[in-house]
């Protein structure tokens, strides 16, 4: 587990001071940088950006389980799950 986490205003603050933009134009990036991967990931689209990270949907089967409380046998209906894969300088770093 991470010792340190960092939450979006850090993020923010952190790109804001070594870009030289203003915490204001960083924010509002990142707001249209995930909006685009939600809309593009939700359609199918798989996002590629080399080296750092990769981002698709998963479709998960439907399948059997179980109410832990009761042990009755449930039906889970099909879905879809995100994958989220770590690139080569994104796994470099943490060497």
């Amino acid at each position: 587990m991470a010792e340190k986490s960092q939450n979006r205003s850090d993020l923010v603050a952190a790109v804001a001071a070594q870009s030289g933009q203003t915490q204001t134009a960083v924010n509002a990036v990142l707001d249209a940088l995930f909006d685009s991967l939600a809309k593009a990931v939700g359609s199918g689209t798989k996002v590629t950006i080399p080296g750092w990270l990769t981002v698709e949907r998963t479709h998960r089967a439907a399948r059997t389980g179980r109410n832990p409380a009761t042990g009755a046998t449930i039906q889970i209906a099909a879905g879809y799950g995100v994958k989220v894969s770590a690139g080569s300088k994104l796994k470099g770093a943490v060497k």
